[in-house]
């Protein structure tokens, strides 16, 4: 009678905190595929169901935890091996605040991982300057003091924007290109970004949990072509199908206008903060490339735009999936 095999890592238990939004489900589906049992621990644990499929049955647990409150967290990490926390915020909302959640949240995680003896890796993101006038990005260089402060030997992933069938830019403005004849280019659309594939990052933390990234470093994640904010939008306009006046607008009046928009749910919504953000590149530093602190340094081949990106936004075309003239 042959031997049963058992896998690998199926004694070995990984608390990954924000596991049920755009990046966690990836990286929930990268772990579960190297047979981790994945505690994924949210505010609202029957907001993950959609989770399950992804493992066999048992490998995936959802429970309650919440950033704000140090002894839910110390309570959803017990027993684990390793904790990877992907909790981020793009706008803050009632008691949902960048610090509270980016800051001293990571810190709370970092500070229970220590005393429980786990690995962690923690997700912030690049531009996280403790000097910004950007409050989302001095919370995210809050975040990463806060997690080195506890526990050294956390590694720590900044990546660049993400994209994939559920991300919050390409989807973004192809809905907005969808109904509206003018799209706006935030300070002329010049600055830079260097889109990462989120299955790549995903792949990334896998690797980290699996402990083939450096402990205690940073890492700077970003895909293989750098472009510009106008060149994203002409990508996607391309990818539709469809022609669209492209105006520049000014900083001031950028910002000026986010003050009302921010109140504006849907595509449209846009705040002050996030105006801010777009004035600094978004892309891998050379300090980051010339340590190997990137995707390739960790031997992974950054997927290229064009490679993903048409595959989920054929649905904004005129005509579907089906080839027709711009219009």
């Amino acid at each position: 009678m042959a031997a049963k095999i058992v896998p690998a890592n199926i004694d070995t238990l990984v608390t990954v905190f924000g596991g049920s939004g755009f990046l966690g489900r990836h990286v929930v589906r990268a772990l579960v595929r190297r047979d981790y049992r994945v505690r994924v621990a949210v505010r609202r644990p029957d907001l993950a169901f959609h989770l399950q499929p992804l493992g066999r049955a048992g490998q995936i647990t959802a429970v309650q935890a919440n950033l704000r409150y140090p002894e839910s967290v110390a309570a959803a990490l017990r027993d684990s091996k390793v904790v990877v926390n992907l909790v981020g915020i793009l706008a803050e909302a009632g008691r949902q605040r960048f610090s509270a959640i980016q800051g001293e949240g990571a810190g709370h995680i970092a500070a229970a991982a220590a005393a429980a003896g786990a690995r962690m890796v923690h997700v912030s993101a690049i531009g996280a300057d403790a000097h910004s006038a950007s409050r989302y990005a001095r919370s995210k260089a809050q975040g990463e003091a806060a997690v080195l402060a506890a526990l050294p030997s956390a590694t720590i992933f900044r990546p660049s924007v993400m994209f994939g069938p559920e991300d919050n830019l390409f989807n973004r403005f192809a809905a907005l290109a969808r109904v509206l004849p003018v799209l706006p280019l935030v300070g002329g659309g010049a600055n830079k970004f260097q889109p990462v594939f989120v299955g790549d990052v995903a792949t990334a933390i896998a690797d980290a949990v699996e402990g083939k990234a450096k402990a205690g470093a940073t890492y700077e994640l970003g895909g293989p072509e750098v472009v510009t904010f106008r060149e994203i939008i002409e990508f996607i306009l391309k990818t539709i199908e469809r022609n669209r006046l492209l105006v520049p607008l000014p900083y001031w009046l950028a910002k000026f206008e986010a003050l009302l928009l921010q109140y504006v749910p849907g595509p449209l919504n846009l705040t002050p903060d996030q105006v801010e953000l777009l004035k600094h590149d978004n892309v891998v530093s050379a300090a980051a490339k010339i340590t190997g602190l990137t995707l390739e340094g960790l031997g992974i081949s950054p997927t290229a735009m064009a490679a993903v990106v048409p595959s989920y936004l054929w649905r904004f075309r005129r005509t579907g999936q089906f080839r027709s003239r711009a219009i």
